[in-house]
């Protein structure tokens, strides 16, 4: 068996091993693939049964150029990266990593919400540059500063990642509305489920943990 890793660097830059993989059969990993050159893409997949990507599409073209392909497996969450209907019409299952970063995506969304809320990088830069010092008052702040307690924050899209960061928003004191296509058990143990629009009309905050599909692009 053929398998080829077109763009590996992002998920393993070299703490890791592909030994798993290596065990399957022939293995070939690309640290980067153009993503915007077509038939490099097609170069690259070749003769290959099993295509490993991140970001590098798999496109109707691709699929048509590459016939020996059986499996398509994506380093990510999102899938939208390769046209699953041409998958789907030759056979092939498309695989994604659905677990891997919730925690940590869930974190980050707070990390830059709490950022928006009080300017941290900002006010240790000008803490450094002296002007706490020159601060005629006991405490200083250039920008200002927001207090989530109390606030909602409305989350659009409450799979594993929405009610990750709605857990940790709750956790600060914040009430949370979530719109979702499919509601939850777990979901309801976060998250009050309303309609978009009075999401939007209510919300404080809104986070997008949604899939980027034709009916979620531009929603904001």
């Amino acid at each position: 068996m053929n398998i080829v890793v077109l763009d590996g660097y992002t998920e393993n830059p070299g703490d890791l091993s592909w030994a798993s993989l290596e065990a399957l059969g022939a293995l070939m990993v690309y640290d980067r693939t153009p993503v915007d050159d077509t038939a490099e893409i097609i170069r690259r997949i070749g003769g290959a049964e099993i295509a490993v990507t991140n970001k590098t599409p798999i496109t109707r073209e691709v699929l048509e150029s590459c016939p020996g392909l059986r499996c398509i497996c994506v380093l990510a969450t999102g899938y939208n990266v390769v046209d699953c209907a041409a998958a789907r019409e030759r056979d092939i299952p498309v695989c994604n990593v659905p677990a891997y970063g919730t925690a940590a995506v869930g974190q980050f969304a707070i990390a830059m919400l709490l950022e928006i809320c009080h300017g941290v990088a900002h006010h240790s830069q000008t803490v450094h540059e002296g002007k706490w010092s020159a601060c005629p008052d006991w405490c200083y702040w250039d920008t200002p500063q927001i207090e989530l307690d109390g606030k909602i924050m409305g989350i659009i899209g409450f799979g594993r990642i929405g009610q990750q960061t709605g857990r940790i928003a709750r956790a600060m004191g914040m009430d949370i509305l979530a719109f979702d296509r499919h509601e939850t058990a777990s979901g309801r143990e976060v998250a009050e489920y309303v309609p978009l629009d009075e999401l939007l009309a209510r919300s404080d905050v809104i986070a997008l943990h949604c899939p980027l599909f034709p009916e979620t692009e531009g929603i904001i």
